[in-house]
């Protein structure tokens, strides 16, 4: 009888554990070949960006990251700063993302010169709809990869912890998908 109330407790313990590593996985998350879900959000150029305004236009790339000016989001976002000449050229929509408010992102982009939008989420709503948001409250690390008909082409959730090569990484990546317009 002991052994049996052993093996109960034992399978009641891996139950709950399998229920517990289950509910720590984003039920979101996205998937190669969804519909990316849509946004509306600030940049911290001011302007407010869509998924729908890329439509059919060109192919989206969004670049999460966790905090604001910190030293592995500042070397990400500056070496997209410094690819931005490429990006440019292969005639796509690229933002980095993150979950702090806008004048810290603002901030953020006027101290390293950055030509390039970073998006604001504060809500958390579109980093929870994209399946990014960690346990502590931050985006994770993610790249996501939309092509023109806002489908999910690619999603790289093991971004480089070497971020200084980021920027090259999403051009390689761009033109590894064919997502480049002309």
């Amino acid at each position: 009888m002991i052994r049996s109330l052993a093996r109960m407790i034992t399978l009641w313990g891996l139950a709950i554990s399998f229920v517990l590593v289950a509910a720590a996985s984003p039920a979101s998350a996205q998937k190669v070949g969804d519909k990316a879900p849509p946004f509306k959000l600030l940049g911290s150029d001011g302007n407010v960006y869509t998924l729908d305004q890329f439509k059919g236009k060109s192919a989206v790339v969004l670049a999460w990251f966790p905090k604001a000016d910190t030293p592995g989001c500042t070397k990400e976002c500056k070496s997209i700063r410094d690819s931005s000449k490429e990006l440019r050229a292969l005639n796509v929509a690229y933002f980095t993302i993150s979950v702090d408010k806008p004048d810290d992102n603002k901030k953020f982009a006027e101290k390293y010169d950055l030509d390039f939008p970073i998006l604001s989420d504060p809500s958390r709503s579109v980093a929870t709809a994209y399946g990014v948001l960690s346990d502590r409250g931050f985006a994770n690390r993610w790249t996501f990869y939309i092509d023109k008909d806002g489908i999910i082409r690619e999603i790289d959730r093991s971004v480089s912890p070497r971020v200084e090569q980021a920027g090259p990484d999403i051009a390689a990546k761009v033109k590894e998908l064919g997502l480049a317009s002309k």
